[in-house]
């Protein structure tokens, strides 16, 4: 994963491993900060990547653009990628464009939400929810 600093804007790569750990640029040594935002899923390898190799909980937010309930919890989504920063990942799916990871988990409904630890599915649930609710279901994995 690239992460552009905040001091100079140079583009750092980030293995899939520290997403959620603290780092230091590679030009000015500024502290880069782990992972606050949701990271939209481009492809297959990069979801599989991120969930094979991610040493904290990664929650998936499945959605797409024209769902109305998906752009209302987006924020919340936010909120909660960041209350997690540094115990877990947050990562957003459009299901449009990757329609292979929905059939995947068997997404039928969106938005749907899927935790994963050590690489495996601990828990799914479809329907909105708000940050506080988001953030439990992290945390119960993160204790399982």
């Amino acid at each position: 994963m690239l992460r552009a600093c905040a001091s100079c804007g140079a583009v750092n790569r980030i293995p899939a491993a520290r997403l959620a750990e603290a780092g230091r640029c590679g030009r000015c040594k500024t502290a880069l900060p782990p992972s606050s935002q949701p990271i939209d899923v481009a492809d297959v390898e990069t979801f599989d990547r991120i969930i094979g190799e991610a040493t904290v909980p990664v929650l998936v937010d499945f959605w797409a653009a024209w769902c109305g309930p998906c752009r209302m919890v987006a924020p919340e989504v936010v909120r909660a990628a960041a209350d997690s920063s540094g115990r877990a990942l947050v990562l957003k799916v459009d299901t449009e464009r990757l329609p292979a990871l929905a059939g995947r988990y068997r997404v039928q409904g969106i938005p749907n939400f899927v935790v994963f630890r050590h690489g495996k599915l601990v828990q799914q649930r479809a329907g909105a929810m708000r940050s506080p609710e988001l953030v439990r279901l992290i945390d119960g994995a993160a204790a399982a």
